[in-house]
């Protein structure tokens, strides 16, 4: 069990939404806590550096800056060579997710790839590059109709917390 105090939880709280949009967000959220900038600087650091968080970046509303396109590729990889493959299938930068899940008697797919594109087009010129790539032809592309929710982990959320902070 990690030992957070009451100001590391507020930062954790804070970061895993969206920062302020601020020319200095940082500020902004010491000044809410009553600490320096460089404190919570030096605290986000340090969250990484002991793995208590793995990374820290944005998110891109993908839809808005006109990737509309998102096709789940389901492939069907032999199991002894899936690590070997997912890795490749992974180090395609149109590829945000890769997963190898269980299969089932009626759904003998293995690996999961989510890939974005402008258009359905792009998405399968992704997976016909990523097919020839692992010599895998057996592969079908799911494509998103719907959006209900997207969202991200929440971490020391209670009542109290349900409440926007900036």
């Amino acid at each position: 069990m990690i030992d957070l105090t009451e100001t590391e939880k507020w930062i954790i709280r804070i970061i895993q939404d969206d920062m302020p949009v601020a020319e200095q967000p940082y500020k902004v959220i010491a000044d809410h806590l009553g600490i320096s900038e460089a404190e919570v600087i030096a605290k986000i650091k340090e969250f990484r550096k002991k793995g208590y968080i793995r990374r820290f970046g944005a998110t891109l509303r993908h839809r808005e800056a006109g990737i509309s396109a998102n096709g789940m590729g389901i492939w069907i990889v032999p199991k002894e060579d899936a690590e070997r493959i997912g890795k490749i299938m992974a180090s395609f930068k149109e590829v945000t997710h890769c997963y190898e899940r269980p299969t089932f008697p009626d759904w003998p797919y293995n690996l999961y790839t989510m890939i974005h594109g402008k258009t359905r087009e792009d998405c399968e010129a992704v997976a016909k590059k990523i097919s020839e790539a692992i010599g895998i032809q057996d592969y079908k592309l799911l494509y998103s109709t719907k959006e209900f929710k997207k969202t991200s982990m929440r971490y020391f959320e209670d009542e109290e917390d349900k409440h926007e902070i900036f």
